[in-house]
């Protein structure tokens, strides 16, 4: 059967001479980012025969950290759409192919989307190349029951040019990083080399450092052992299903989430943070509880009538209901029904999405959009979900004890070395280490081929 890639047009041709230096192997580097995938190769002693990124900015700051009179005559690729040629006698392709069609952010268009399209020219240039192995990153998304389609045709054209592919999803925290990042990896080797079927991914490190052992602010915060509760007292009788391995059922969530829309034991609300009664945070609680019955619309959250509250609350009277949009914690909409202001999860309450303690185990995981996160700057301790609340509004967030994530620690967060020198505007940078790929993923990764292949 013909592969479906095999019709692309040709393209502009790229010189192909370049100085070869002595190392362990080569490899060339597609959507090159800011160079994750480099620095870990590197480290194992590869060595670059050129890269590939259309972003001018993350190039730039590539070249200032790799480019230098040792190796100035390796080839910058480029638009991987263009590229026609790579250089002869390459032993492994890396690359973190545009992630944004396949993850929920992107609105998971897949091929549908341009930057889906590109996975034509990783299979064409892997086809043309014959490397010895290739290494692809993306988001776990890729590998969700929506896009498993889209999956099983990438890994069965990869097979169809000559390569054992196999995948997994890894993540970050596994490999000595305190950050939650989930991404699919894709490792192939070609099929006529002895040991082409051996290859098995890297296993867990069992190496955790927290939050505050690598970023500087946090150094001196001390760890104090939390105590085990039931989940009865945490849930109230009924554990959320979406929770996440890092949050565990019989101890105190690590972070603080504001948010009207949801009711966790560390939820923070509007009416938490301004003047309110217990009456009128029984209102908010009702509106919460209701807004999503299918008794009063089919949206995932529908605004509540004054009848509909006056059917659940008999006594409540609508000066209750106009006072709390008077605080800005209601609002009325055109049909004279109340809804919260803060009607969106990730934008959070006061430009705060999450407060993160410094002492958790775990970050949320950069993207390249950004989240409204923050990093508490002290600890705090508690016996019961309510003194716990209490204590971080009292502690924390009215003192203001806690700063944004910046450029330095979104470096450490995904393993870049110390020495490494980002984008000078710090916004531009953590969106750079928002798209990067976590380095100590790559070098296991990496690691576990180097002792299949035959270099």
């Amino acid at each position: 059967m013909k592969s479906l890639f095999s019709t692309i047009s040709k393209q502009i041709e790229l010189p192909l001479q370049l100085v070869i230096y002595p190392n362990k192997f080569t490899f060339i580097d597609l959507f090159a980012g800011i160079g994750g995938f480099r620095i870990a190769l590197e480290k194992l002693g590869g060595q670059c025969l050129g890269y590939s990124e259309i972003d001018k900015q993350a190039s730039k700051v590539y070249q200032q950290n790799f480019i230098n009179y040792l190796n100035k005559n390796e080839i910058e690729l480029g638009d991987i759409t263009k590229i026609n040629q790579l250089p002869i006698n390459i032993d492994i392709i890396v690359g973190g192919v545009p992630c944004q069609p396949w993850s929920v952010a992107g609105c998971l268009r897949g091929f549908e989307d341009p930057r889906g399209k590109l996975w034509f020219d990783v299979i064409r240039l892997v086809n043309q190349s014959q490397p010895k192995a290739f290494i692809f990153e993306n988001v776990s998304g890729l590998a969700n029951p929506k896009n498993r389609d889209n999956l099983e045709l990438i890994l069965n054209e990869l097979t169809h040019i000559g390569y054992c592919v196999k995948w997994k999803v890894l993540n970050a925290y596994d490999f000595g990083l305190p950050q939650n990042r989930d991404r699919v990896f894709i490792v192939g080797i070609r099929n006529d080399l002895e040991k082409y079927q051996e290859y098995n991914f890297p296993h867990p490190l069992n190496i955790h450092p927290k939050v505050l052992d690598i970023l500087d602010e946090l150094k001196n915060i001390k760890c104090v052992e939390k105590v085990k509760l039931d989940a009865d007292i945490l849930f109230k009788g009924a554990i959320p299903p979406s929770r996440t391995r890092f949050q565990k059922d019989d101890e105190l969530n690590d972070f603080f989430i504001f948010s009207d829309l949801r009711n966790g034991h560390t939820t923070i609300h509007s009416w938490d943070i301004i003047k309110t009664s217990d009456r009128e945070k029984i209102i908010c609680l009702t509106l919460l509880k209701y807004r999503r019955s299918k008794k009063y619309g089919e949206k995932d959250g529908n605004p509540l009538s004054l009848e509909n509250f006056q059917e659940i609350i008999p006594d409540i009277d609508i000066n209750e209901l106009n006072e709390l949009v008077k605080k800005q914690i209601f609002r009325l909409t055109a049909d004279n029904k109340y809804e919260f202001v803060n009607s969106k999860n990730m934008t959070g309450i006061n430009d705060i999405y999450r407060i993160i303690l410094p002492t958790a185990d775990i970050f949320p995981t950069l993207t390249a959009t950004g989240a409204k996160d923050y990093i508490a700057t002290v600890s705090i301790h508690a016996n019961h979900p309510e003194d716990y609340k209490n204590l971080f509004l009292e502690k924390i967030y009215q003192p203001k004890k806690y700063i944004p994530i910046t450029a330095k620690h979104a470096c450490k967060l995904q393993g870049f070395p110390t020495d490494f020198e980002y984008h000078p505007k710090n916004e531009v940078a953590k969106k750079q280490f928002g798209n990067a790929v976590p380095v100590p993923v790559v070098e296991y990764v990496t690691k576990e081929l180097l002792k299949i292949i035959d270099i």
